[in-house]
């Protein structure tokens, strides 16, 4: 699985722990609301490369579907 925008901070840290630290580096905190509602426009896409190298995950490793 990759993570996604459209994925709460709360639910991302309840399946991969080690993203709580990135996270609360970029001061978004941990709530029910969708990343792309939190973190502005210009900054996401970084922050989510950044998530998803931590927890090895990318669009190579993903299958279709989850």
């Amino acid at each position: 699985m990759v993570i996604q925008s459209n994925m709460s901070p709360k639910a991302i840290v309840g399946v991969w722990r080690e993203t709580e630290i990135i996270l609360n580096q970029h001061k978004v905190p941990l709530i029910d609301l969708a990343l792309r509602e939190l973190v502005e426009n210009e900054l996401l896409p970084s922050l989510l490369q950044h998530l998803n190298e931590v927890v090895g995950s990318s669009s190579e490793t993903c299958i279709e579907g989850g």
